[in-house]
């Protein structure tokens, strides 16, 4: 049996733990932040809004499911390391296209198993979210601090124009009944198929397309995608939200483009102390008094300062966990968006509903 390479995750406290390398050999740095999800590894390791994140999975096996290529959120890998208790090379589900570690080498996956997951979230927990390194072919610590000094925060840092697609692409149902821009931050496929599902011919465009491009393809609605890094950062894209709500167009922003409706309308947004990551978060509808139980990955907010004063948001969502804004509406518009992931893949379908509320709206306003 070939040996094991040893690895190495250091924290930029210093914290540091030794483990087992998996997937691909080398060194990779990140933002680490922990899932809580029981399944759903490959939707999380193909999330766009990962991107730039080394993922601790809470759950203690990972892999021994496989992998399916039909599951996949986007062309591949997009964490950039990830960590956990035990890795399994071998799976049992017989509709599995391959292993994990399969995937993971192909997407130039750095990892590190066999160490005690728990300790490092409480750690990060109590800590807050920070920097750290992984690496399986430098093994001294004060080597791997030297580098990862050099990684810069995710606070301020723009990293939409590493996964949104850099040519319009469309995807038709048989029988279209609406036509939706989609305004790709990081879009996950199945937000995608969500729409397609529901009757819509969806045009994906690049995150720099001007609203009158968008405009060019006659939409009956607008989607503002999910994604990484700051929302501060997208200046540009603030911008084209807050056209689209003055002009009074129908919109629907799901995470990031959840923020930068906030952010267009005068709000601030924030990075937590710790985001919400999982599939298992309790959100209350204000509207309906209904909870409902979501899928969630971010690590900034729309900040509560000013959203009492503010005359044009209400507040629609809350999460009920630290009560932070989790969804919201502007005014008199059929605008409105969440900071979670409604199209679930993976997790519960409760919030599939608001798909079916962008729908109405948009039948609304063609009649």
């Amino acid at each position: 049996m070939e040996e094991k390479k040893q690895a190495i995750l250091l924290l930029e406290d210093g914290t540091f733990y030794s483990g087992i390398a998996v997937g691909k050999v080398g060194t990779t740095t990140g933002e680490i932040a922990f899932n809580t999800g029981m399944t759903g590894y490959q939707e999380v390791f193909t999330d766009p809004s990962y991107f730039g994140q080394i993922v601790i999975m809470t759950t203690s096996h990972i892999g021994n499911y496989g992998v399916k290529s039909s599951e996949n959120e986007s062309a591949g890998i997009m964490v950039s390391g990830l960590v956990t208790k035990k890795y399994s090379d071998i799976y049992s589900r017989t509709s599995a296209d391959g292993s994990l570690d399969d995937l993971m080498v192909a997407g130039n996956c750095v990892g590190i198993s066999d160490i005690d997951t728990r300790s490092l979230v409480r750690h990060i927990r109590n800590k807050g979210a920070m920097n750290a390194i992984i690496s399986s072919e430098i093994l001294d610590v004060d080597t791997l601090m030297s580098q990862l000094k050099k990684v810069p925060s995710m606070e301020g840092l723009e990293l939409s124009s590493e996964v949104s697609t850099k040519e319009i692409f469309d995807k038709i149902p048989a029988n279209p009944l609406f036509k939706v821009a989609l305004l790709d931050l990081g879009v996950k496929r199945n937000i995608i198929q969500c729409l397609v599902d529901r009757g819509c011919h969806v045009r994906v465009f690049p995150m720099d397309t001007s609203l009158e491009e968008m405009k060019s393809f006659q939409p009956d609605g607008y989607m503002i995608s999910n994604g990484p890094g700051d929302p501060s950062a997208l200046t540009s894209q603030k911008q084209v939200v807050a056209q689209i709500v003055e002009e009074d167009l129908t919109m629907f922003g799901i995470c990031l483009g959840h923020q930068l409706l906030g952010l267009s309308q005068g709000l601030k947004t924030e990075k937590m102390f710790n985001g919400h990551r999982g599939v298992n978060h309790p959100i209350k509808n204000l509207k309906t008094g209904k909870g409902e139980i979501t899928s969630q990955n971010h690590g900034f907010v729309i900040s509560k300062e000013g959203i009492d004063s503010n005359p044009v948001i209400n507040v629609t969502h809350v999460h009920l966990n630290d009560n932070t804004i989790a969804g919201i509406e502007v005014v008199g518009k059929s605008i409105f968006s969440v900071q979670y992931h409604p199209e679930a893949a993976a997790g519960p379908h409760d919030s599939r509903y608001l798909f079916d509320q962008f729908i109405d709206n948009m039948k609304l306003a063609k009649s």
